[in-house]
């Protein structure tokens, strides 16, 4: 059962389409490849949220769609719960 999606290979999260437990192995889907990948979560994922699919860095970016969505603010390590404790808009 797939349980997040990522839209694009070069997509840095991916979206969680059903609620994902700390400790899973959570299986995935590249959208515009059909690949399947899997990841360990680091901390529960809700559905509708993001999932690193790298680790990522206070001031890198975010990219999903194949867009810079936002800075991060937080380091989050690949599994980790993407979102706005770590990850801020660039617009403000």
């Amino acid at each position: 059962m797939i349980q997040f999606l990522v839209h694009e290979k070069d997509d840095s999260v991916g979206v969680a389409t059903v609620d994902i437990k700390a400790g899973e192995t959570a299986a995935g889907l590249f959208m515009d490849t059909q690949e399947t990948l899997e990841v360990k979560t680091l901390h529960d994922i809700p559905l509708g949220h993001k999932i690193a699919m790298i680790d990522h860095h206070v001031d890198g970016s975010v990219i999903k769609y194949g867009a810079d969505i936002g800075k991060v603010v937080a380091d989050v390590k690949k599994g980790g719960h993407v979102h706005t404790q770590n990850l801020k808009t660039r617009r403000w």
